[in-house]
């Protein structure tokens, strides 16, 4: 008789883990809170305009092509990936403007205009950062850490040394670029997993430079594709997924998992139980009985670091803007300051942003003569007690982030070619994603809260209980969390 699993949550790491586990025979059922699934990784349709929700940035494709190898299936029966270079477009407040490409003759040249020293200096920190990443990928990132014996062995501790992880990201990018500009550049890809580069351990410096040395992605229709490609995959296996559905509680008897309870008292059982909403909601109010949340008690929780949330405006335009690429940055001034106040609980006055533009390459995304512009804008979570999101508050982001936006050469006359808009708060990620806080990435991915210190993929307080997602080990990001579905299902496969 077939095992049967079931996970909360239709999020990236609970529909991969289910694909995992449906090819190795499992009987599994996939609970969803909204009537769409996805999680984050969600969309926003309104024609002719679409929208990834969130995560829009693809790093390492081969992750996203291993869960379909995993099922034995090959992934070009489900996705098309397309090649995006720039791998990054770069504004500045000053009107100066960089193309960051995957060609180093053209990256190099771009790095002289700035200086040979700091061309120099850049290649070295892609050199030394590489080299992290590999002891990274090798010891930490592809273990599950279960016991403090898997941590604690010199061969670990000796690999934790060399990834050099003590410094912060800005203070190792300092020590070999010295231009402001293109220190600010790699700074801001930090904030891609929730962490101040000014504070980070310096080891989310393989950020920039996974982004450089591997190439970004796009995937055609968006990053939600990836989310259907894994609803065909499970549904041909003869998985189920189960729309607006409000898991209320884990049913556990006897120190083990046993089933879910939905919100209207029905209840479901099987024989492993996997959470993919975040970690720190399963505790809080999934899990009733303090004995069975293990160390993950509310005090616990309360004294956690959590990451930075995000404010995302929906553009639909009418015009198309040329100047921008796919990705694309704007380095405000005051850089330190503004991105400080993320982490501070200030909302910030002149905002550094991100700025996704698919329909630059991917038509399937627009039914007009337009383009889809996503504008993400780090702010504080709803920790901080001082900031009241209301229409107020949206509407003083949404006036900065514009103006800054015009500061772009050919940009000037966006406002008036608007004809959709929409906006993404930490409070809605809170009340439609469960998001502990209103965080973006969950808990905050320090030295103290990574690796053998970060949550666990198997509960050790409850038999046949499992967690994916950012707020477990490995830590945040899709490609990350991909890596986790893979680790929770060696887990429950042993």
């Amino acid at each position: 008789m077939k095992k049967s699993a079931i996970i909360i949550g239709s999020g990236i790491g609970g529909l991969s883990t289910a694909l995992r586990l449906l090819s190795k025979g499992f009987d599994v059922k996939v609970y969803e809170k909204q009537n769409t699934i996805g999680g984050k990784t969600n969309q926003l349709v309104n024609e002719p305009f679409t929208f990834d929700l969130t995560a829009s940035i693809l790093m390492n494709k081969e992750i996203y092509k291993e869960v379909f190898s995993y099922a034995n299936l090959d992934y070009k029966d489900y996705l098309e990936f397309m090649k995006v270079d720039p791998t990054y477009r770069c504004f500045y407040h000053d009107g100066i403007h960089y193309d960051f490409t995957r060609d180093i003759v053209s990256l190099i040249k771009t790095l002289e205009s700035v200086s040979v020293k700091d061309s120099i200096g850049y290649i070295k920190l892609l050199s030394e950062v590489y080299e992290r990443y590999i002891i990274a990928n090798d010891h930490f990132l592809q273990k599950t850490f279960k016991n403090p014996v898997d941590f604690f062995k010199p061969s670990s501790i000796m690999s934790a040394f060399k990834t050099k992880t003590f410094s912060t990201s800005y203070e190792l990018i300092s020590k070999y670029v010295k231009d402001e500009k293109l220190q600010n550049f790699l700074c801001y890809q930090a904030l891609y997993v929730g962490i101040s580069p000014f504070e980070g351990p310096s080891i989310y410096t393989l950020v920039p430079v996974i982004s450089q040395l591997y190439g970004l992605w796009h995937l055609k229709g968006g990053m939600y594709s990836y989310v259907k490609a894994l609803e065909k995959a499970i549904h041909n296996f003869g998985g189920t997924i189960t729309t607006n559905y409000n898991v209320d509680e884990i049913l556990i008897s006897d120190g083990k998992a046993v089933g879910i309870k939905s919100k209207d008292n029905e209840i479901v059982l099987g024989d492993v139980i996997i959470s993919n909403a975040d970690f720190p909601y399963t505790m809080d109010s999934l899990i009733k009985s303090d004995n069975h949340k293990g160390k993950y008690t509310a005090n616990k929780l309360e004294n956690m670091k959590y990451s930075c949330s995000t404010f995302i405006i929906y553009l639909g335009l009418k015009k198309k803007y040329p100047q921008l690429s796919v990705h694309n940055l704007y380095i405000n001034i005051n850089f330190k300051e503004n991105i400080d106040f993320a982490f501070t609980g200030i909302l910030p006055t002149a905002p550094s942003f991100y700025l996704y533009c698919p329909t630059r390459i991917d038509n399937s995304m627009i039914n007009i003569n337009g383009e889809c512009l996503s504008i993400v804008v780090r702010v504080p979570n709803l920790f901080f007690n001082n900031v009241i999101w209301n229409e107020n508050t949206d509407r003083f982001l949404r006036n900065n982030t514009i103006s800054a936006l015009k500061n772009i050469q050919g940009l000037e006359d966006i406002e008036e070619n608007i004809v959709y808009e929409s906006y993404l708060t930490p409070h809605d990620l809170k009340v439609d994603f469960n998001s502990y806080g209103g965080t973006a990435f969950g808990l905050s991915p320090t030295l103290n809260q990574t690796n053998y210190f970060r949550p666990h993929l198997k509960s050790n307080a409850v038999k046949n209980l499992y967690f994916v997602g950012s707020s477990v080990h490995p830590g945040p990001g899709v490609s990350i969390v991909l890596l986790s579905s893979k680790l929770v299902t060696q887990e429950i496969m042993k």
